[in-house]
């Protein structure tokens, strides 16, 4: 008895299967040039390319996950090309990206959670020192998609909140992020913040890794004399790295994750990207908080 070739399995399952998996195949072909021919026919231009500037950390588990932020991003948007520069770190850096994309147009999204030197600074003047036709998006905080995604990540690790108000009396959550010393990077924390109490209805308060102030370990402090004892931290990094890990450790009861590939965040690149390249089409779902 010989056993039967894989390659020839002639069952009708197999053959409905190799049809059905062509058939959508060529869809999602099909749906992918058709993106690119507008109402009269003609083939559109180009979309200028999405460029997310990451910061760039030692921690490998941070290359990782925004690589796979971006390969949502593309599922999102399937004919974008979409590409990944760092500030710092990690390869490619931005001005090797840029250098790849010669003189074509691309607007960078900054991996950014608020405003600070890099935004400000570093981005403009690489940008500035290519050859390409570049324009730079705001950072993506504040906005209510970040507190949305917080919010999940809280729930994964546990979070629920109070019913009871006694319970509501002694819960709070410290929103722990990087620190910056430009005073619009706090400005846009506390907003964050404030976004995310609306949503847990407990207070949240902002405390930072390095640079500003209140400390993670001060804000706990300072909680605790208010007889907020239970308290979570929200990890305010985009990605795993030693300061996400520094705060979590320091978290009294929970800590959630980065805030990682949640799909709010795919969302809101596309979003900076294209309130960067059509500033007057804003969607009313996704406005700036």
């Amino acid at each position: 008895m010989t056993a039967s070739n894989p390659l020839h399995d002639q069952s009708p399952t197999a053959h409905l299967d190799s049809t059905a998996h062509l058939m959508n195949r060529i869809s999602s072909q099909l749906a992918r040039q058709l993106t690119l021919v507008g109402p009269d026919g003609r083939r559109r231009p180009d979309p200028p390319a999405l460029v997310v500037v990451a910061h760039g950390s030692r921690d490998p588990r941070a290359l990782r996950t925004v690589t796979a932020l971006l390969d949502e991003v593309r599922a999102l948007r399937p004919g974008l090309p979409v590409h990944l520069g760092h500030i710092e770190l990690n390869e490619p850096l931005l001005a090797d990206t840029l250098a790849g994309l010669g003189d074509r147009e691309a607007i960078l999204v900054p991996l950014l959670l608020g405003r600070g030197y890099h935004i400000k600074r570093d981005i403009p003047g690489t940008a500035a020192a290519s050859r390409v036709r570049a324009r730079v998006a705001g950072a993506l905080g504040p906005h209510p998609l970040l507190a949305e995604a917080l919010h999940a990540r809280l729930t994964e690790a546990g979070w629920r909140t109070p019913e009871d108000e006694a319970t509501r009396r002694t819960t709070a959550v410290v929103l722990a992020a990087a620190g910056s010393r430009d005073p619009e990077s706090k400005v846009d924390t506390a907003r964050t913040a404030r976004l995310l109490t609306a949503r847990l209805g407990v207070p949240v308060v902002p405390a930072y890794a390095t640079t500003a102030s209140p400390s993670v370990p001060d804000a706990l402090a300072a909680l605790a004399a208010r007889g907020r004892t239970r308290v979570a931290v929200a990890s305010y990094f985009t990605a795993p790295g030693r300061f996400a890990t520094q705060c979590a450790d320091q978290a009294p009861w929970l800590a959630s994750a980065p805030l990682g590939t949640h799909p709010a965040m795919a969302h809101l690149l596309l979003h900076r990207y294209d309130r960067t390249t059509t500033p007057a089409a804003t969607t009313p779902s996704l406005a700036s908080a």
